[in-house]
C-alpha cells in the first residue's frame, strides 16, 4: 500500500544526502513538494528544531557549505536537517520567501524562528546551538 501512496504523491522524493559514498548522512532531501509537505506537517507538531537548507546545484557557495551542513547534522542528532533544491521545489522556496542561496531557515513548532542568507557556517552553527534546546 505504501508503494501506491508513494507513487500517487511523487514517490522517491526523499533521500539522504552524503558527502561521500562511505558516510550515511542525516540530512534529508526532498524532490517532491507533496512529500515535503507531509514531512513538514509531521515535524511542525513537535518542538524539534528543523534546519532547512535552500540551495541549488549550480550555486557555488551552496556546494562550499554542504560538507559543514552534513557535519552539523551528524553532530546535532537532536535537530532535523533538510536540504531542498530551489529548482526542484520552486513552490516551497516561494512559500518560504527564499530570494538568495544558500538560505537556511530554522523552524520550530511550524514557525520560522531564524534565517541565515549566505554560506556562513559559524553563524549557522551559532543559531542551531541557540535554538536546539
Amino acid at each position: 500500500m505504501g508503494g501506491v501512496i508513494s507513487s500517487i504523491i511523487g514517490g522517491g522524493g526523499e533521500e539522504a544526502v552524503a558527502g561521500n559514498e562511505s558516510e550515511q548522512s542525516r540530512v534529508m532531501k526532498f524532490s517532491s513538494s507533496a512529500r515535503w509537505q507531509l514531512h513538514f506537517n509531521e515535524i511542525k507538531e513537535s518542538s524539534k528544531l528543523l534546519v532547512v537548507d535552500f540551495s541549488a546545484a549550480w550555486c557555488g557557495p551552496c556546494r562550499m557549505i554542504e560538507p559543514a551542513f552534513i557535519a552539523m547534522a551528524a553532530k546535532f542528532t537532536d535537530v532535523e536537517f533538510v536540504k531542498l533544491d530551489v529548482d526542484e521545489l520552486p513552490d516551497v522556496a516561494k512559500e518560504f520567501n527564499v530570494t538568495g542561496m544558500p538560505t537556511f531557515v530554522l523552524v520550530k513548532n511550524g514557525k520560522e524562528i531564524e534565517r541565515i542568507v549566505g554560506a556562513n557556517k559559524a553563524e549557522l552553527e551559532k543559531k542551531v546551538l541557540k535554538h536546539r534546546a
